[in-house]
């Protein structure tokens, strides 16, 4: 049975660790008119049709290029179209080079260049690899195809060769590296039936990639990508613009035009959907599992609505399946941050501190529905089991059409911060009651630190701001907020009583003469998967 986790890590880790391809199907590739147009009608038709599976060549044979022996394909940069090398093409720009076919990327996904308004499919070939001699992916056969596909820097960047800042591989899992220059999370196509009761997850696949880079294009300029979307329940058309640039800080940016048609009914249907990892931070029990203070890839939602409000949800490595819905008309935005970008809070060499932050900006209205947030347990670092995605209000039925345009900003932080008001920095969970006296049963203590110099240094001396909380079961006690020694952080403190067993939805947010001070806080909070018992 194919699970999210599957799926997950086999685009992590093939993604991970940069190993390359093996191109699609035609042993004499004929150029034919494309455009996305044409593509996003092909996807309207599919829609009306049986689906059929995406062809997986010799199984037998792809089922053994296991983690080690995938490792030992090592893709052949010479042979990289756009990298301006003898028989690549004749034009300079971000080099194309492409995943193999493995145990845990099975399905052919075939490639195409594009240049003025002609496609030519890439025909695969083991040429372009280096392999040793006793590799089973020397028996993969001329339409083998490949698993996916991956964009260098600019070719004439001396890293080039061996520095890359897009991937598209697995299903329709897609992910770049951000201002630091590391990857983390992923984006994803489309979320179909995920934590759904009446249906098994679905993961439909980008089965066709067009990828075009303008002649006499700089760094600066996009690339072009278009990708037909085929699954059980949904068949799409996707047009992204990827920015880079040769101001590297900037990270990445993604601009996203789609169509989807459904050619089933769909219980939970996930739009603009991203996809993290979070095992614990400051605040989870699993730090008691792991020498490391954090480890994560992601540390919070934050939502931007429509209304105004800046809101932010620390996450949870919760003890069941959880959904979260936040309400909304037309939100502004919305993303999977990594806002802790301190190495001491990790202490590992894998960076946490750097993985990128998602912001999901969309570009026309999105009108009524929900944010949701989906926390799946996980007892290591190694499954991503964080999403987040728009879910449209209504029905999603068999034939209803759905139009995209939005922009995804790989970046450190959000790439529109709040002005004047304060953000959360850090969210501790611990006994409630007063310290030096003794702790009653089933009380919890949050403390919550929000820092902005600009707004929190202009709380004249001697004032204190209100903290305003709510929750939606239990009690509130104890509620006060101090200044920290710098003078730049304020904390809210409050207890929470709560039996066990119970769940409670918590808002929070500092208040200074009846406006707020800071973001809006919620959190999600049950005893027996926040802190270890006592």
């Amino acid at each position: 049975m194919l699970n999210r986790r599957s799926v997950l890590q086999g685009a992590t880790a093939l993604a991970s660790v940069m190993i390359l391809p093996v191109p699609a199907a035609l042993a004499t590739p004929i150029p034919f008119s494309f455009s996305y147009d044409a593509l996003v009608e092909r996807a309207r038709g599919m829609a009306q049709a049986p689906y059929a599976p995406p062809f997986q060549p010799a199984p037998e044979i792809v089922a053994q290029i296991d983690y080690q022996r995938k490792g030992e394909l090592v893709f052949r940069t010479a042979k990289a179209p756009f990298s301006g090398q003898p028989g690549t093409g004749p034009q300079k720009g971000y080099p194309l080079e492409f995943f193999p076919l493995g145990k845990y990327a099975t399905k052919r996904v075939q490639m195409f260049v594009v240049e003025a308004g002609r496609a030519t499919e890439v025909p695969y070939s083991a040429d372009f690899f280096d392999m040793p001699a006793d590799n089973p992916a020397r028996k993969l056969p001329h339409n083998a195809g490949f698993a996916g596909f991956r964009l260098q820097e600019w070719a004439e960047a001396e890293d080039w060769t061996h520095q890359d800042w897009v991937a598209f591989q697995g299903a329709s899992y897609f992910r770049a590296i951000g201002a630091a220059g590391q990857y983390g999370q992923s984006a994803r196509g489309i979320v179909i039936n995920a934590a759904s009761n009446g249906k098994p997850e679905e993961f439909p696949d980008f089965t066709e990639f067009y990828i075009e880079q303008r002649p006499g294009a700089s760094a600066d300029d996009p690339v072009t990508v278009c990708a037909l979307l085929d699954g059980p329940s949904v068949t799409g058309a996707y047009r992204f613009q990827l920015t880079r640039g040769q101001q590297r800080a900037r990270g990445v940016g993604m601009e996203i035009e789609a169509q989807i048609f459904l050619r089933e009914d769909v219980d939970r249907l996930g739009l603009m959907p991203l996809t993290s990892m979070f095992w614990f931070g400051e605040y989870g029990r699993d730090r008691l599992l792991d020498w490391r203070p954090e480890v994560h890839d992601s540390d919070g939602l934050e939502m931007w609505a429509g209304s105004g409000e800046r809101i932010w949800r620390p996450l949870n490595n919760p003890d069941g399946t959880r959904i979260s819905a936040f309400t909304d008309t037309d939100p502004k935005g919305f993303g999977l941050m990594q806002r802790d970008r301190d190495f001491d809070h990790y202490q590992d060499g894998v960076l946490y501190d750097r993985r990128p932050s998602v912001w999901v900006e969309p570009l026309t209205p999105l009108g009524k529905g929900e944010i949701q947030l989906m926390e799946i347990p996980t007892d290591d670092e190694i499954n991503d089991n964080i999403g987040a995605f728009w879910v449209p209000e209504g029905p999603a039925l068999k034939g209803a059409h759905y139009a995209l345009h939005y922009r995804l900003h790989w970046q450190n932080l959000c790439p529109v911060p709040a002005e004047n008001i304060a953000q959360t920095v850090e969210t501790r969970i611990g006994r409630g009651g007063q310290p030096g006296l003794p702790r009653p049963e089933n009380v919890y203590n949050f403390a919550v630190e929000f820092d902005r110099p600009a707004v929190m240094r202009q709380i004249p001396y001697g004032v204190f701001p209100k903290v305003v909380v709510s929750t939606s079961a239990g009690t509130i006690s104890r509620t006060f907020a101090e200044p920290m020694p710098n003078g730049n952080i304020w904390r809210a403190n409050f207890d929470l009583a709560l039996l066990p067993g119970e769940i409670a939805d918590l808002r929070m947010y500092l208040e200074l003469a009846g406006r707020p001070l800071t973001e809006t806080w919620l959190y999600q909070f049950s005893p027996g998967w926040a802190i270890p018992p006592h």
